[in-house]
C-alpha cells in the first residue's frame, strides 16, 4: 500500500461514491523517509510509528468517505462499477527487468530534476539574504528562507511545531515528499543525509517533543500529495474548481487531525488547557456529528456530481 498508493487510488476517483479527496490519504512510498525520520529521531525506532501511520491513513479514508457521502454533493445511489481483471501469470524475466528499469529511471529523473532543483533553491534561500551591507551571504536566521518560514510558522504553532524550519520542511514536501528529509539536512547544516535522515536525528530530538513530532508526521501523511500526484488528480477530475476543493479538503483535514492530536495530547499528558484545547474539543465534537449523523440529501446529486467530473473515455 505504501508503494505508489496514491496513483492507484485515483483509478476509482471518477465515481461519485469514491471521492478523490478521500482516496488520497494513503501513505505512498515517498513518505517512508518521513516516517523513518520521525520514528528514528524521536521514538527510538519504535515499530508502532510506521504501523500507526498506515492505519491512520485507512481510518482517514473511511471517515472522509462516510462524511462526504452524507453531503448533498456525494449523496445518492452508488454507480455501477465493473472491472475486468486480466488473467494472472508468473512474471517473465524480461517484464521484471523492464519494470525495474522503468521504476529506477523514473526515480533517477525525479531525483535529478525536481528534488535536486528544490534542494538547490533551499540552499540558496537559506544562505543568502539582505543585511546592512545589501544582498549577500548571511546567517541562516536572517536568510530569505527564514523570513518566508517565519511568515508561515504561526499557522503551524497550534500543531506544536511553530519553528520556521519545520514549517519550511512541510511546505517543500508539497513539491516532493522526499524533500522533507533533505530540507532538514540543509537547514541543520549537513551537506548530505541518508534516506532516513539519521544525521539530523539529534537536532530533531532537540526541536520536537513526541507529541509535536507525531503531529508533524500526521500532517505530512494526510495533507495534499506531491505535485506529480496533484497533476494526476487534476487530470482525473477534469475540473479546476473541484481540483482545488479536493486539495483544500486534504489540507484542512490534515491540519484538524494534527491539531486535535497535539492539543488533546497536551491536555491528557501535561494538563495544558487553552484556546487550542477548546478548538480541538469543538472540532472533535463536530467531526463526530458529521460522522454519525443520518444520511440526507438529494439522491440524484451523486449522479449530477459524477457528470460534472466526467472525463474522456
Amino acid at each position: 500500500m505504501f508503494e505508489g498508493g496514491r496513483f492507484s487510488c485515483l483509478l476509482r476517483s471518477r465515481l461519485p461514491e469514491t471521492p478523490t479527496a478521500a482516496r488520497q490519504h494513503f501513505s505512498c512510498g515517498a513518505k517512508l523517509p518521513i516516517i523513518a525520520l520521525i520514528a528514528g529521531a524521536i521514538f527510538n525506532g519504535a515499530a508502532w510509528v510506521a504501523t500507526s501511520a498506515y492505519f491512520v491513513g485507512i481510518a482517514a479514508i473511511v471517515c472522509s468517505g462516510i462524511i462526504l457521502k452524507k453531503t448533498r454533493l456525494f449523496a445518492g445511489d452508488a454507480a455501477p462499477f465493473v472491472m475486468e481483471l486480466p488473467a494472472y501469470h508468473w512474471p517473465t524475466v524480461g517484464n521484471v527487468l523492464r519494470s525495474m528499469w522503468e521504476r529506477g529511471w523514473s526515480f533517477i529523473k525525479k531525483a535529478g530534476t525536481i528534488i535536486l532543483l528544490a534542494t538547490i533553491i533551499i540552499w540558496f534561500t537559506a544562505s543568502f539574504g539582505w543585511d546592512g551591507n545589501g544582498f549577500g551571504m548571511v546567517d541562516m536566521t536572517g536568510s530569505i528562507l527564514a523570513k518566508i518560514g517565519n511568515i508561515f510558522a504561526p499557522i503551524f504553532a497550534p500543531l506544536g511545531w511553530g519553528d520556521w524550519k519545520a514549517a519550511v520542511a512541510a511546505i517543500t514536501g508539497l513539491i516532493a515528499k522526499e524533500n522533507v528529509v533533505g530540507t532538514f539536512g540543509v537547514l541543520y547544516g549537513f551537506a548530505e543525509v541518508a534516506e532516513e535522515g539519521s544525521e539530523v536525528w539529534a537536532e530533531l530530538a532537540a526541536a520536537f517533543t513526541m507529541l509535536s513530532a507525531y503531529s508533524f508526521l500526521l500532517f505530512n501523511l494526510l495533507c495534499a500529495p506531491c505535485v506529480a500526484a496533484m497533476g494526476a488528480i487534476k487530470r482525473e477530475m477534469n475540473n479546476a474548481k473541484w481540483f482545488w476543493a479536493a486539495i483544500g479538503y486534504q489540507f484542512v483535514f490534515a491540519y484538524i487531525v494534527a491539531l486535535c492530536v497535539y492539543q488533546l495530547g497536551m491536555l491528557f499528558t501535561a494538563g495544558s488547557f487553552g484556546v487550542g484545547t477548546v478548538a480541538a474539543l469543538l472540532l472533535v465534537a463536530g467531526f463526530l456529528f458529521l460522522l454519525l449523523r443520518p444520511a440526507k440529501g438529494n439522491r440524484q446529486s451523486g449522479r449530477m456530481y459524477g457528470s460534472m467530473l466526467s472525463v474522456k473515455s
